[in-house]
């Protein structure tokens, strides 16, 4: 593995951060997220035009760059250090690629191509309390309890009296800009208990009856969530048929997903971490300099050393996806420490309100309620790396499991399983 960045990715990161420091200062975040988008539409056109943010890591056919998950990663730890609010979380890492693999050619040419262009947004709506369940960062999510089991709660959907297409009904909160999103990626429950199956379908909110969507007030302001809300709403099945492994799609995006979110936590602690080192060196305290003092020397070298190696485990986990719920869970302690320390050492200041360390305080709390928490990501990953011993009834993340409906042989299982060792060496 080279571990260097090639000029290109060096450039897409060194762009970023000066049109973010001239466009995203303190008091651009707080004015954007007072929007009704929670962004500033603006910004977010031109980071698609100049930089084409929202399709770095899309094919070249449909209008992407074609770059990898890394140079996402790098994009998103500028965001993360300036505190972005913008729908690149939700469009380009967490919808954009389910679309790519699930969708059909029709419906990959018709909406990644506007994606790309920034003309379109998406949202992932996933029922049930946490979206890392859904995802498979804390938990295998093939027995359905993150939405209900198929029993009860969650969202269900039935094909139309007509037979002609679906009907969604039910409701899942806390969907990363799911309050304006042009587009809608829901995850919902078909074909009823015993034999349900997720299903992934597509709600376009400008023609869709019965859909209300509600913006929460969230811990991060910077990072808006919202109730989605279907009673009999049409929707439109991604892919071609209802046989395909959306579980399996869920799980694989949540891995990059986790990879991605790790380098944006990083951007967020580094951010945090840069500007109580310069506040350290102007705030003065019996005539010196508070930086000058040892004990402040000490914590600031503490800080320094867990926010690089939250960055050494992010670049790892963008060059290999599957160490992503780990660099995931050391970048989202790394950054709730550096942002808790941030408001400790600006002294009185750092505790009002107003200041802006509380604002990284807040996205560091709010990324690990969105794909956290960090003990329950650690747990999953020990677990698939076989540290406390086989998991009865665990499957693995393609589905298959001893315990699970497909089955699977002893050599399958053995090579996950040292796959997944060598990810949490890596790591840890």
């Amino acid at each position: 593995m080279d571990a260097a960045f090639t000029e290109e990715q060096e450039a897409i990161r060194r762009t970023l951060r000066d049109l973010l420091a001239e466009h995203a200062g303190p008091g651009a975040v707080r004015a954007a997220v007072r929007t009704p988008e929670g962004y500033d539409p603006a910004l977010w056109r031109r980071l698609a035009r100049d930089l084409g943010l929202p399709g770095l890591a899309l094919p070249e056919e449909y209008g992407g760059a074609g770059c990898t998950a890394t140079e996402l990663a790098l994009a998103c730890e500028e965001t993360g250090r300036a505190l972005l609010p913008s729908p690149l979380l939700a469009t380009a890492v967490l919808a954009a690629p389910l679309i790519a693999a699930l969708g059909t050619p029709g419906q990959r040419a018709g909406l990644l191509p506007r994606i790309a262009d920034g003309s379109l947004t998406a949202a992932l709506a996933l029922p049930g309390p946490s979206p890392a369940a859904a995802l498979g960062l804390t938990g295998d999510n093939r027995d359905g309890a993150w939405a209900g089991g198929g029993r009860s709660g969650g969202v269900q959907a039935h094909r139309a009296a007509d037979g002609g297409g679906w009907r969604l009904y039910g409701e899942a909160d806390r969907v990363p800009d799911g309050h304006s999103a042009g587009l809608l990626l829901v995850a919902a429950h078909a074909g009823g208990y015993p034999r349900s199956r997720t299903l992934l379908f597509l709600v376009r909110p400008e023609a869709a009856a019965g859909l209300v969507r509600t913006r929460l007030t969230a811990m991060d302001e910077t990072r808006p969530l919202a109730r989605v809300e279907l009673r009999d709403t049409e929707a439109e099945l991604l892919g071609a048929d209802d046989a395909q492994d959306v579980l399996g799609a869920l799980a694989g995006t949540g891995r990059t997903a986790a990879a991605v979110l790790a380098a944006e936590a990083v951007g967020t602690a580094a951010g945090a971490l840069e500007r109580t080192v310069a506040y350290v060196k102007q705030r003065e305290q019996f005539g010196r300099a508070i930086g000058s003092f040892q004990a402040v020397k000490h914590r600031l070298a503490d800080l320094y050393v867990r926010v690089e190696a939250a960055r050494s485990a992010a670049y790892y986990a963008a060059w290999d996806p599957s160490a992503g719920p780990l660099a995931l869970a050391q970048a989202l302690e790394a950054a709730r420490i550096a942002t808790g320390e941030a408001v400790q050492l600006h002294g009185g200041t750092g505790f009002t309100w107003e200041h802006e360390a509380h604002l990284y305080f807040k996205r560091a709390a709010g990324d690990e309620l969105l794909l956290g928490p960090v003990h329950r990501l650690r747990d999953r990953a020990a677990r698939l790396a076989g540290l406390f011993g086989a998991a009865d009834g665990e499957a693995g993340d393609d589905g298959t499991g001893d315990g699970g409906t497909g089955g699977t042989d002893g050599g399958a299982a053995d090579a996950r399983a040292a796959g997944a060792r060598a990810a949490y060496r890596a790591v840890v």
